[in-house]
Order: C-alpha cells, then sequence, then structure tokens
C-alpha cells in the first residue's frame, strides 16, 4: 500500500512542508525509517534522533518543525498522527473473506451486505450479523446474538447466547464472552448453582483483546459502553458497568456488579472489589488493589514497588509490626495527653 505525502497529510489534519507527491508505504521509527516511510517525534527525550532521520517525512509540531532535516507533517498532536497514519497504511489482513464452505449457519440467521465467515465456524439460531460484520474461523455464536456492522472477531471468539455488540467492534482471538457468571449459594457445605440469566450487551466501537473474558448478567446485563478499550487477559465479571471512554490495561479484574466510570484508565493488573462504585475520570496505576469505593477523580495507587530483596524482606517485616506500633503510640499519645 503506498499514498502520496499529500494524501497523508489531508488524511491527518496535518500541514505539509514538503514534496507532495513523495510514496510513502508505512510507518517507522525516527532511527529505523527509511525513504518512503514516515516517522514521527512525539517525546522530546527522542528529539536527538531527528537530525539524523533517514524518513521520506516526520510528524512533527510547529516547534519541531525547524529541526526536521526531511519532508515534515505539522500537527499539534504528531502521536495523534502517528495513529491515523498507521491506520491509514495498514496491511491487516482481514479475519475472513466471503463464508467458507465449511461454516455451519442456522437456516434463520440474518446476514447483511458484505459478511464474512471463516472456516468451522458456528453461527446459531435467532443470529444476526449485521452489514460487513466478519466472524474468524473457528468462531461460535450463540443464540440470539447479535454483531453490529463492520464489527470484526478473530480466530476462535465465543460468543454465548443473547450478547449484543455494537458496530465497529473488534475482538481478539481466544476471547470469550457471555459466560456465566461465578454465581452460587451455598447449602451447607454443597455449592448450589445459579443460573445466570443476563447478557451481555457491548455499545459501538469497543476493542477487546485476546483471551479477555467477560460474563453474563446474573439477571440484568454486563454493560459496556462505546468506545472502551480492554486489553489481553482481563476478567469482567457478571453484572459490571464499564462507562464511556474508559481503557483498561492487560490482567485486570472486575469483581461481579462493579461500577466503572467515564474516561477510566486502569493499569494492568489491577484489582476490582465488586458492588461499588467507581466515578468518571479515575485512573489506577498498575497493580492497583481497589477495595473501596473511589468518588473523586484523580490517580489512584497501592502496592509496593519492586526493591532489592534484602530491602523487601526489611520492609515487609516492618509492615508486619504495623498494628503493634499502632497500638505502643495509641498508648505514647494517651500518657502525653494525661500529663497535658
Amino acid at each position: 500500500m503506498k499514498v502520496t505525502l499529500q494524501e497523508l497529510a489531508s488524511h491527518l489534519g496535518a500541514e505539509l512542508h514538503g514534496e507532495p507527491g513523495l510514496q510513502i508505504s508505512r510507518v517507522n521509527t525516527l532511527d529505523k525509517a527509511g525513504p518512503g516511510e514516515v516517522a514521527f517525534l512525539s517525546d522530546s527525550k527522542y528529539r536527538h534522533l531527528l537530525a539524523d532521520t533517514k524518513a521520506g517525512a516526520v510528524i512533527v509540531t510547529e516547534a519541531d518543525k525547524a529541526l526536521c532535516p526531511v519532508a515534515s507533517l505539522v500537527m499539534a498532536d504528531p502521536y495523534l498522527g502517528f495513529a491515523l497514519a498507521a491506520q491509514r497504511l495498514d496491511t491487516t489482513p482481514q479475519p475472513a473473506v466471503d463464508i467458507h464452505p465449511s461454516a455451519v449457519v442456522a437456516q434463520d440467521a440474518t446476514l447483511g451486505a458484505g459478511v464474512a465467515i471463516g472456516a468451522n465456524a458456528v453461527i446459531e439460531s435467532g443470529v444476526v450479523l449485521e452489514e460487513g460484520a466478519v466472524v474468524g474461523p473457528g468462531c461460535f455464536i450463540g443464540k440470539n446474538s447479535r454483531l453490529g456492522a463492520r464489527t470484526r472477531l478473530w480466530a476462535n471468539v465465543a460468543l454465548y447466547h443473547n450478547v449484543v455488540l455494537g458496530s465497529d467492534c473488534l475482538v481478539q482471538s481466544g476471547t470469550v464472552i457471555g459466560a456465566d457468571g461465578f454465581g452460587y449459594a451455598n447449602n451447607k457445605g454443597e455449592w448450589i448453582k445459579i443460573p445466570q440469566l443476563g447478557g451481555v450487551v457491548i455499545g459501538d466501537r469497543v476493542e477487546i483483546g485476546a483471551c479477555t473474558t467477560i460474563d453474563r448478567g446474573a439477571l440484568g446485563d454486563t454493560l459496556i459502553a462505546d468506545n472502551v478499550i480492554i486489553d489481553n487477559q482481563c476478567q469482567i465479571a457478571h453484572n459490571v458497568e464499564i462507562g464511556y471512554g474508559t481503557a483498561i490495561a492487560g490482567g485486570t479484574v472486575m469483581a461481579g456488579s462493579l461500577k466503572v466510570g467515564k474516561y477510566c484508565i486502569i493499569g494492568g493488573a489491577a484489582v476490582f472489589n465488586g458492588h461499588m462504585e467507581i466515578c468518571d475520570g479515575v485512573t489506577v496505576t498498575g497493580m492497583g488493589m481497589v477495595m473501596r469505593p473511589i468518588t473523586e477523580p484523580g490517580v489512584y495507587s497501592s502496592g509496593i514497588p519492586l526493591q532489592p530483596n534484602k530491602e523487601w524482606r526489611k520492609t515487609a517485616a516492618r509492615v508486619m509490626r504495623i498494628d503493634d506500633m499502632h497500638k505502643r503510640l495509641s498508648r505514647l499519645e494517651q500518657q502525653l495527653d494525661k500529663k497535658d
């Protein structure tokens, strides 16, 4: 795939300085890009690489334009420019093309124009695949589920019954949406399963990484709003609600009936207790353990950063003594109060 520099500038909404007809075929880093490739400078710590770049063009801010020795595409946010350029020059193949002869499609399934279904996929009764939806090889889509227009599933994705995905979603391989939530009652030591009767409703432009699991609701639905991005190997339990524009990094675990607000950023391997609410605009750094509701926007952290083992052993020993230290301090405060 090739585009002219002028076409790329128009796609980015950038100001072009250089030869409009220069052919660009891919995006690369400042230090590795060659002629016919476009690079970008979004972090000042890489500015020293700009002078020696061999790229055909570089996406830069106005402040860095004078330092660029090659053609430049000037815009306020070069990292956004990188994302848009990568989209324009993307050569990733579709998960499936046409409808493979080995796919099993129920007679009453509804397929929109341009739907593609890969080898050995199973589409059950009542399923609706809207215009341009793509189902990769080995996928399973259960009864009465729905894929919105242009939504794509990579290989071996499983959607249970009554799962709804909006338009322009992307789901990576191995993800399971709509499996039973972890609902049981205990009867004198015996676990009694509670059937999970809700579904999963996912909005538009949602992207979900590989091997992530999103459980169906116990009664109502698990809800994921538009423009949410979820990384690989996350666990979203039954009846979780995730607000518009929230980003969730890999390995995050969310317990049942958690409500996460809009525009939250969740670092990798974070853990959330269930049956509570996180307000809009919260950032939880990696490995955060969130056990109580958060009612004010801001950045929240927990855990102990990595230390050399010898230092960590001392820290751990002191942590184990916190309760004793607290009691001793309380006694000293009481003694001081009596003297006053």
